[in-house]
């Protein structure tokens, strides 16, 4: 159990009651607002909370916590629920005449009772045929009695099982909208599918389970669910495999399993098909090796297709769209649009200030002027809305692009339909990982041209691989690396000291404290005063002086998520600046106002990894939150607020591909692990109008001074 988990489950109250009746049931979850008599108190407290088909007259056992909502008065939220079924004779016909079973109205429930007393769920149970007895019950009602009442039973048993083995109510109902009747039997044989099947129910969680259940530590079940959890983690680290003996520690450390015993499962699962083993110990997960394999045939398939793209006479094209913009393309602009004529795919990659998007517009205008059909997309929502605004042309995201069908659950898109296009550009190429190229290029017909245009000095993808510097070190490619800063850019002093950190060098020195730059670099060595010090200029500084607003406008990116100048205190300590009062939702997780970000892709609601957005109404009947997201309105429930986090800070790495009006940037030695020259370069890159850094001078040293980029395990390049 986490921290939080353990402390609340320590806080826990217990309330037991009769169920008077229901206030509100929701259509779409388990959510329900009920009215309980409680021994000793005279009026019925109001309870809210998970519970699956409550049944007025039952005896409900609750552990949860007393709550005083301003709208509702004081209610008991649980986390939850034991429900019995009553015993009494008022309780069963309130019981019975709760719409249990359609035409059992309070008078049939009272004949009922009347024939049989306390007796009467024990014979609807297992004697229905004595329903007969009752006036007005024939052999057909009796048997619809007794079908309901055993499936309302299952549904408790069900229930009753999953709590008394750790599971919490809400978890409980996840679990039986997955696997109705035979929850109890799915969790017995194999508890570690929840893993895989259920949200927010990891691996050790489900170990939990299994050992409640009785589960041996050395059984092959757990040790394959392990090893198939650290291959897991290894992609949410951004490994596409592991070596054999990396996978072999990092199991050991996990389940305290010899080696000889793992190595036999990692064979097991081997000859099953779960994990695919290539050369001596590349071991990857079956889908992993598939899209790894699948993206370089598709690459080496595409570079040597015949094109689409007719003869062009390039030269006279790239002086005809000099005219048409009123510029002088560079040198390395002029190689790129060459190349393009010459190659099927074409990497182009440069720093902020280079000339990416000039050149963009540049080969979109020769190529519509030939007639051609162009497509642009960019990995991200926000990524494809500045790639469309830079060029006054169409960008959709990938998913939108090979058009996602949650209905049919995948892309619709692919070999047998391919995109309708003479050339495909994909901007922010490094956020791409290795199963979107795989979708992606599963998608371009084999005599398009695909344009990838990317920074290869950001940070990898955050999903595993590192596809762009893949593809780059491979050799097999044409790059066009655009390297010259352009006049008006080199004002910037973002972007002078964005080339400078990858040179090797300090920013440069802001100047003048009263003139007004782009760019600030505050030295402060105590974290406790850069975050007193973050926080007044997220409220008060930067809106003052610059305009922005604080919650739209601020992002605060930082190398890491603990510490005082993590995300998770950082997120805690603006709320209460930015969004003091409002309404909690939940206990105080998120409140009406916060600003958040999506955590996983959700292909249904078309919200992905990184979309940024802000809640903007939460129906406490509903327990439904409403969150904005870049224009677009999305409904959450609460179950499903486990997407989402506090984003008023957000790591490095979750911001790349965005682009912030203002961003500050903490950096202390308090963050030493993380200090690299590409993290701090991404986080300056994302800034559009104004970067401040707050920090040591010492940790902004460290930072550009270490270019150790941490490997990730792929073997793209070597493939190609």
């Amino acid at each position: 159990m986490a921290g939080n988990e353990k402390k609340h489950a320590e806080r826990a109250i217990a309330l037991e009651g009769v169920l008077d009746r229901l206030v509100f049931a929701s259509d779409s979850s388990e959510f329900i607002v009920g009215r309980l008599t409680v021994r000793g108190r005279r009026d019925p407290v109001t309870i809210v909370g998970l519970l699956p088909k409550p049944r007025p007259g039952e005896t409900l056992l609750l552990q949860g916590q007393w709550e005083f909502d301003k709208k509702f008065g004081e209610q008991f939220r649980f986390e939850t629920a034991e429900a019995r079924v009553p015993s009494t004779i008022q309780g069963i016909e309130k019981y019975l005449s709760s719409d249990l079973i359609k035409g059992i109205g309070p008078e049939m429930a009272k004949r009922i009772t009347a024939v049989f007393g306390e007796k009467t769920l024990d014979i609807i149970e297992k004697k229905p045929e004595k329903l007969r007895n009752v006036p007005g019950i024939g052999p057909v009602r009796a048997e619809k009695i007794s079908e309901a009442f055993v499936e309302q039973k299952s549904i408790r048993d069900v229930m009753l099982f999953l709590q008394t083995h750790g599971v919490s109510t809400t978890y409980a109902y996840k679990i039986f909208k997955r696997y109705g009747n035979k929850s109890a039997r799915v969790v017995s044989e194999n508890p570690y599918v929840l893993a895989t099947d259920i949200r927010g129910i990891g691996f050790r969680s489900a170990d939990k389970i299994a050992g409640s259940i009785g589960i041996d530590m050395r059984s092959p079940l757990r040790a394959n669910a392990g090893i198939l959890h650290v291959l897991d983690t290894a992609q949410a680290e951004g490994h596409v495999y592991y070596p054999l003996p990396t996978l072999l520690q990092k199991s050991r450390e996990l389940l305290g399993i010899d080696n000889h015993t793992l190595e036999k499962c990692v064979e097991n699962l081997a000859v099953s098909g779960t994990v695919v083993i290539e050369g001596d110990d590349r071991v990857y997960l079956a889908a992993m090796a598939a899209r790894e394999n699948a993206v370089a045939r598709n690459m080496r398939e595409l570079m040597i297709a015949a094109r689409f793209l007719p003869g062009i006479k390039i030269d006279a094209a790239i002086q005809w769209v000099q005219q048409q913009q009123g510029l002088t393309l560079s040198e390395a602009q002029c190689e790129a649009l060459h190349a393009v004529v010459e190659y099927k795919v074409l990497i182009v990659t440069g720093g902020p200030g280079t000339g990416k998007t000039t050149l963009l517009k540049s080969l979109i205008e020769i190529l519509e002027r030939k007639k051609l059909r162009v497509l642009l997309c960019a990995p991200t929502g926000r990524a494809a809305k500045r790639l469309a605004e830079a060029t006054g042309r169409e960008a959709r995201t990938v998913h939108r692009l090979l058009e996602y069908s949650p209905s049919e659950g995948g892309f619709q898109r692919g070999p047998s339909r391919p995109l309708e296009a003479e050339a495909v550009v994909v901007d922010e190429t490094s956020m791409v990982d290795i199963s979107l190229m795989y979708y992606l290029l599963g998608a371009i017909h084999p005599q398009t041209t695909l344009i990838l245009v990317g920074d290869a000095d950001q940070l990898p993808s955050v999903g595993p691989g590192n596809v762009l510097g893949d593809l780059i070190e491979s050799g097999k490619i044409h790059v066009v690396r655009l390297q010259t800063v352009f006049r008006q850019a080199s004002e910037s002093m973002i972007v002078m000291n964005a080339h400078r950190i990858n040179q090797g060098l300090l920013p440069a020195p802001t100047g003048d404290a009263n003139a007004l730059s782009d760019f600030y670099f505050i030295e402060k060595d105590d974290p406790d005063e850069c975050v007193r010090l973050i926080k007044e200029m997220v409220s008060n500084r930067i809106p003052g002086r610059f305009g922005f607003d604080p919650v739209n406008d601020l992002q605060i990116l930082s190398p890491m998520h603990k510490g005082s100048l993590g995300t998770e205190n950082l997120n805690r300590e603006l709320r209460e600046v930015l969004n003091p009062y409002g309404t909690k939702i939940r206990g105080d997780r998120f409140r009406v106002g916060d600003r958040v970000m999506q955590t996983r892709n959700n292909y249904d609601k078309e919200v992905f990894n990184g979309d940024i957005g802000r809640i903007e109404n939460y129906n406490t009947e509903e327990e439904e939150a409403l969150i904005e997201f870049d224009g677009r309105s999305v409904i959450y429930h609460i179950s499903e607020l486990d997407e989402i986090a506090l984003a008023y800070a957000v790591t490095i790495h979750k911001a790349q591909g965005s682009e912030y009006p203002c961003v500050i940037i903490p950096m202390t030695t308090q963050h030493y692990v993380l200090l690299r020259r590409n993290l701090l370069y991404t986080a300056l890159t994302r800034g559009k109008s104004l970067v401040v850094v707050i920090g040591s001078l010492k940790a902004l040293q460290m930072a550009v001074e270490n270019r150790i980029v941490e490997p990730r395990f792929t073997h793209l390049a070597a493939k190609i």
